[in-house]
């Protein structure tokens, strides 16, 4: 369980709950994202790659097939057992440990490339960017991402005011938005672009079950009347459809 006063007014949150929606809803980083990263130098053959906050292991998937020595970390145990359970089906040899990012416990310079996706703000920054700079190999990568549904896209956005009148601390993405303007490395390049993300009313709704909002941090009462509402809700959506997001990548190269 995560608290954080800069997120959602100090309520509490837990995405170890929604890890199994996590795993089947959540996997859909567009090709485009995958692409840019490699470009930018992550999971190349060869190359010790460390995924902070990896979630259900999404990101090492993605680019597994490059060839690097893959690690992904999260502090939450039920996250790192269905990256693990999705990694052994598809037969990838991706080293996964819950642990903590501020605390990893492994060696100096054990990584070319550090990534965190869609978790960057939840860190403490006076502690992670001295245990990313240490991390790091000379010269090494370090790159944040930030994907998120566009709230002017109709259906997101009725999804979005539905959630937040059930859930009136859930800040969504404002954090995320705050973070980009942030910068804890030196001589930051950052990029941005936009992609139509494809959905059916079953895997828009799984989608929105997993985000902090719903079921990370929805009390039993609540997530019920969720489940209801935005059921009706996906009644109304077409069988099949795009949700538009606009993806946000920084990278820094740490000169130690």
């Amino acid at each position: 369980m995560i608290k954080l006063n800069t997120i959602d007014n100090g309520q509490v949150f837990d995405f170890g709950k929604a890890s199994k929606d996590y795993s089947k809803f959540r996997d859909i980083y567009p090709k485009e994202l995958y692409d840019t990263l490699y470009l930018l130098g992550v999971g190349h053959e060869d190359q010790d790659w460390l995924d902070m906050g990896t979630g259900t292991g999404q990101l090492p998937r993605g680019l597994y097939h490059y060839g690097a020595k893959i690690t992904g970390i999260d502090i939450s145990q039920n996250q790192i057992n269905e990256a693990v359970r999705m990694a052994d089906e598809k037969k990838m040899n991706i080293t996964f440990k819950a642990c903590s990012a501020e605390n990893t416990e492994f060696a100096d310079s054990s990584f070319d490339v550090i990534t965190a996706c869609q978790c960057f703000w939840y860190f403490d920054k006076e502690k992670i960017v001295p245990e990313i700079k240490r991390l790091l190999k000379s010269k090494g990568l370090f790159v944040k991402i930030y994907m998120t549904w566009i709230k002017e896209d109709p259906i997101a956005s009725e999804s979005h005011a539905l959630v937040k009148s059930l859930n009136q601390n859930w800040t969504s993405g404002s954090s995320a938005v705050q973070d980009l303007r942030i910068h804890c490395f030196d001589n930051p390049v950052m990029e941005s672009f936009y992609a139509d993300l494809p959905f059916t009313p079953e895997s828009w709704h799984g989608r929105i079950r997993a985000c902090r909002g719903v079921l990370g941090s929805m009390d039993n009462e609540t997530l019920q009347k969720f489940e209801t509402e935005h059921q009706k809700l996906s009644e109304t959506f077409p069988e099949t459809f795009t949700v538009k997001h606009k993806i946000y990548i920084t990278s820094y190269q740490i000169r130690k």
